[in-house]
This record gives structure tokens, C-alpha cells and sequence, in this order.
């Protein structure tokens, strides 16, 4: 038997790649694995603007049955110092085959946000969407997506899908090591 392990984190991952019973579909996010940099702008509702720098690193979990990501703003790298989070959330993606699609769930409590969606690849592009309590359409989308690049996307509908306004968007590159 080989060496066994209590560690949170050895648990939580548990393997470098995709369960084997879905690993084409597990791609989809799994294509992401890894360490990415880059900015973020956020858009708030009276056209104010907010830029920073960002990280995001995306893993396998729960056997490779998952994807588990965490997004930090500003970056831990480019932060000044005594600079607060702004955010430091986590996201569960799990593939379900039995309706082709992804349950995902966003999780941060520096901003005490809690979104529950689903995803689903649209082209060459992915499109994640939930429904606000205020019956708002919220489409978070992945654009642009290239073995070392991604433009990450959030907007919103309040007439069904009819117009969108854009809240935030990231621009990331994959970390390259030192």
C-alpha cells in the first residue's frame, strides 16, 4: 500500500489529470490548470471604474472529478503594501453527464457573494449564466482562450438577453516559471 496521507490539501486534489470516465469532457476547464496573471476591471452601475492586478490558479479536485480555482484581486505579487483583498474566492466546477453541462459554484467572503450556476461550452468559447434575485441574467464568459491567454468576462441582462451591460472582465496570461 502506498504511503498513506491525511493532508486537506492531498485530499482535496488527489491526482494531476482528469478521472478517467470523463477526462475529454473535463477539458473544458481542465485546459486551465495552472497559474495565471494578469489585470482586472470592474464596472459598476453609475460608470465608475475600478482596476487592479490579479491572480487566478485553477486545479483538479476531488479525484480529477472537479475543477477548483481561486481568484485573487489584487494580486499577492503586485499588491502595495497594507493593500486589502478585494476579492479571494473560490469556484467548483463538476461535470454533469447525464445534462452534458457543468454545476458550478462561486464562493467569496470578502465581497459575501454566493453564485450558483451552470456552464456549458459555446463554440470556442464557454458561457457560464445564473439568475439574480433581482431576476437579472448574469453571464460570466471565458473569450479569447488560447493555451497561455484568456479574457474573462461578467455581464449582465435585465431585458432577457436583449442587451448586456459589461461589470467586469480579467485578462489574464499563464504564469510562466522563473
Amino acid at each position: 500500500m502506498a504511503k498513506a496521507s491525511l493532508s486537506f490539501i492531498e485530499a482535496l486534489s488527489g491526482t494531476d489529470g482528469p478521472a478517467p470516465d470523463r477526462a475529454d469532457k473535463m477539458m473544458l476547464y481542465g485546459r486551465f490548470v495552472g497559474a495565471w496573471d494578469g489585470t482586472v476591471t470592474r464596472y459598476g452601475a453609475n460608470g465608475e471604474r475600478f482596476d487592479s492586478s490579479a491572480e487566478v490558479h485553477f486545479g483538479w479536485a476531488l479525484e480529477g472529478r472537479a475543477i477548483q480555482d481561486v481568484w485573487i484581486v489584487p494580486s499577492r505579487l503586485g499588491r502595495t503594501p497594507g493593500e486589502p483583498d478585494r476579492m479571494f474566492g473560490t469556484t467548483l466546477r463538476i461535470y454533469d453527464p447525464q445534462h452534458d453541462c457543468w454545476d458550478i459554484t462561486f464562493v467569496d467572503p470578502v465581497r459575501q457573494t454566493h453564485d450558483r450556476m451552470i456552464g456549458r461550452q459555446a463554440g470556442p468559447d464557454i458561457i457560464q449564466e445564473y439568475r439574480k434575485a433581482d431576476g437579472a441574467i448574469c453571464q460570466w464568459c471565458f473569450f479569447e482562450i488560447t493555451a497561455n491567454s484568456f479574457h474573462w468576462v461578467s455581464r449582465e441582462s435585465i431585458d432577457e438577453r436583449q442587451t448586456w451591460r459589461l461589470t467586469g472582465e480579467f485578462y489574464l496570461r499563464r504564469r510562466t516559471q522563473a
